[in-house]
């Protein structure tokens, strides 16, 4: 597989948009600012969803800014050759987005207050939703079956490396207070009440009319229609529109359609092997 990936310090990468060298710029040389807001996760847990609730957390409900702006350019992605080229640039908070794993991020993540937030899905989910949406991707090799990708999602023979190497990595930083966990789970189940812990983390504050705008304008239906935020104007060499949707089901417990009672038991006998020392309160679908 190595010839289907960009590979850097052991970590696979898309072969569209990443190079060894500015993955190496990235890691030693890109300086955060105390004000910059970073929105963490591992691929297919939530990220767009999150960007597009805290773009409507800054512009207090508004639509003009997300139904103008491709979500990509509102929080470029650190780590891509185009998003890191744009951010390095800006002038002012950065709002960002990043896949890259902790042990790979810029250095000066240790030492800047910038806010960063983290967001952790069911990694069986992430894991089915990762099948679909490589599949329709042409940024690395395609898996042939769910079965192939989940040895492989196992291994951590996947673009941005393990899931599992990827969680504990910047679940370390959970006790620092520039940092704040979210699960995807309770962003679905209760997400009025998550957004105002994310708003009282940035220091913002909502009206109840702004909220209730927000709530509506980041909902699944009305971000799938908004072709700023549903990845339709993504050019069909990168994403194969007519092969399925990018923006796919948007909810919880989907593998549960997909595992197998044998592969569930395999994937939860691994995942108990890597996490179990983990408190496991922070696994809010256990």
């Amino acid at each position: 597989m190595s010839d289907e990936y960009v590979w850097f310090e052991g970590i696979p990468f898309p072969f569209v948009g990443f190079s060894p060298e500015h993955l190496r710029d990235i890691k030693e040389n890109f300086v955060l600012k105390d004000e910059d807001v970073l929105i963490l996760t591992f691929p297919k847990s939530g990220t767009n969803w999150l960007i597009e609730i805290i773009c409507l957390i800054y512009s207090k409900g508004g639509t003009k800014w997300i139904q103008s702006v491709p979500i990509w350019e509102r929080s470029p992605w650190l780590e891509t050759s185009q998003g890191y080229k744009f951010l390095k640039d800006k002038e002012g908070p950065r709002l960002m987005t990043s896949h890259l794993p902790i042990h790979l991020f810029p250095k000066s993540v240790f030492k800047s207050k910038a806010k960063l937030i983290y967001l952790l899905r069911n990694p069986r989910d992430v894991l089915v939703s990762g099948y679909f949406f490589w599949t329709i991707s042409n940024l690395v090799k395609k898996p042939e079956s769910l079965e192939q990708y989940l040895d492989w999602f196992i291994r951590g023979n996947v673009a941005f490396g393990s899931w599992f190497d990827h969680t504990r990595g910047w679940l370390s930083m959970r006790e620092k207070e520039n940092f704040l966990m979210l699960s995807y789970e309770e962003l679905k189940r209760d997400t009025r009440n998550t957004v105002q812990k994310l708003c009282q983390f940035l220091g913002k504050k909502l009206e109840p009319d702004e909220l209730n705008s927000l709530l509506e304008h980041s909902s699944f239906q009305v971000m799938k229609e908004n072709k700023m935020s549903n990845y339709t104007l993504m050019p069909s060499h990168i994403l194969d529109h007519k092969s399925g949707s990018f923006m796919r089901k948007g909810i919880s417990g989907d593998w549960k359609t997909y595992f197998t009672v044998a592969q569930a038991e395999v994937f939860d006998k691994v995942f108990e092997e890597k996490m179990a020392d983990l408190p496991q309160e922070l696994f809010p679908w256990k």
